[in-house]
């Protein structure tokens, strides 16, 4: 591949799923990271020092002045997806937003109005969705008959206070941070929800820190999922039809390629997330072909995310996304 033709990337935000992302992009020749922004100029330097990036910028703003950053990969906390979404775009950037883009299905549409009116490429980025692993689910559901019932989990422990995705007022909670993947697993499979409740435990801060909900998807396919910062690790997807089960121990990671369909194990290579979705951005940037997730899958999540908000603060009244 052509200099021309390799996407050159910056990352904005230096958190730990940027570790993740750079260990993806290091296995590509499609495309190179070539700066990163961060609220100092120190904390800029130390991290592109250790992760060989050549040029360190000690804020944003300047980050997105770089003429020589094609798109931009945007891990900051969820309430400052949308503002550095737009202002991103405004510079001209292809834009890779981590998940959720937002809980607010107004800012997904503005956002990719935004993106149509200037061109650009706007994804909103749950790697999992482009592994080998899903594919070989899709493939496989018709062995399963119809869908009946569909149930996930996430959850892990956090013990600091201070970690951001505690925090009220950056958008913290539970279903921003991992119960998001089981509302775009049972997308994946059963389409867009036609109501859905929930249940939350909150902590002293108004946030959840635990929540159980159930989504009733067309066809009568109904949905169960946990996710909570206060369990031990947990992640689990398994799709249950009317004449068997398919099971993905692994399915959000997607580190070890196997899936169950009944008791007979099936194994794909396990390819890392992180690459295929910066692959697929190229790709889509390069005009090849869409990218994987568009406007209609943000969109849907965010109307669940909001649709569930609803319902745990109603004390689990039944709600309908949109």
């Amino acid at each position: 591949m052509t200099d021309r033709q390799r996407i050159r990337w910056g990352l904005l935000g230096t958190g730990h799923i940027t570790e993740k992302l750079l260990r993806g992009a290091r296995q590509s020749d499609q495309l190179e990271v070539v700066a990163v922004g961060s609220r100092t100029a120190e904390r800029a330097r130390a991290f592109a020092n250790d992760a060989g990036i050549a040029r360190a910028h000690g804020n944003y703003d300047d980050l997105l002045a770089d003429a020589e950053v094609d798109a931009v990969y945007i891990s900051l906390p969820n309430s400052l997806h949308h503002e550095w979404t737009l202002r991103s775009m405004a510079a001209g950037k292809h834009v890779l937003c981590e998940k959720p883009y937002t809980r607010h299905p107004d800012e997904v549409v503005d956002a990719f109005d935004a993106a149509d009116r200037a061109g650009l490429v706007l994804q909103e980025a749950f790697m999992w969705r482009h592994t080998p692993q899903v594919r070989r689910l899709q493939e496989l559901l018709p062995r399963i008959g119809p869908v009946r019932t569909i149930r996930s989990t996430f959850s892990y422990v956090i013990e600091l206070e201070t970690d951001v995705r505690v925090s009220a007022q950056l958008d913290g909670g539970s279903l921003m941070d991992v119960g998001c993947y089981c509302i775009s697993g049972a997308r994946l499979v059963a389409g867009e929800p036609e109501r859905v409740t929930a249940e939350q435990l909150l902590d002293a801060n108004g946030v959840e820190r635990r929540m159980a909900g159930v989504m009733r998807f067309p066809g009568d396919v109904m949905a169960t999922f946990m996710c909570g910062f206060d369990t031990t690790t947990h992640e689990t997807l398994e799709v249950i039809g009317q004449d068997g089960r398919i099971l993905l121990p692994d399915p959000w990671h997607s580190t070890t390629g196997v899936l169950y369909l009944d008791d007979d194990e099936i194994r794909v290579p396990p390819t890392n997330p992180y690459l295929l979705e910066l692959e697929d951005m190229g790709a889509a940037i390069r005009g090849d072909r869409p990218p994987l997730l568009g406007r209609a899958d943000a969109l849907g999540q965010a109307r669940t995310i909001d649709a569930l908000y609803r319902s745990a603060a109603s004390g689990g009244i039944p709600v309908t996304p949109g």
